[in-house]
């Protein structure tokens, strides 16, 4: 047995960071590009700029710099605000994730089974 949780953030009852905004963000890191991004983590360009803009208004600032195309290609970087956001969250996760299994083993104790 294994316990999970899934940890989101809201602003004002509203979603403003999760998992799939993480892997957006993560994705655009890594790839340089909000297009690449949102095929990686299989979701419309449309639904990775709305989630972007979200965030950018909630959160108060810039998250995403964005280039246009063109002749010399478009692309997009993180903010060091959106790098820092992503540390701390991460911080949040593994912290969360500590407590939850230290409290999965005081109550269930050792109980892996083998299947």
């Amino acid at each position: 047995m294994e316990v999970r949780s899934k940890i989101w953030i809201e602003a004002e009852g509203k979603p403003l960071f999760g998992s799939g905004r993480e892997a957006l963000l993560k994705a655009i890191d890594r790839l340089g590009s909000i297009n690449k991004a949102a095929k990686d983590i299989h979701i419309s360009y449309r639904k990775a700029l709305s989630y972007i803009q979200s965030m950018e208004e909630r959160i108060g600032s810039r998250l995403v710099e964005r280039q246009a195309g063109g002749v010399n290609g478009g692309g997009a970087v993180l903010t060091e605000e959106a790098k820092d956001f992503l540390r701390k969250f991460e911080l949040l996760e593994e912290g969360i994730n500590e407590l939850l299994d230290k409290k999965f083993l005081d109550i269930f104790g050792n109980s892996k089974k083998k299947r």
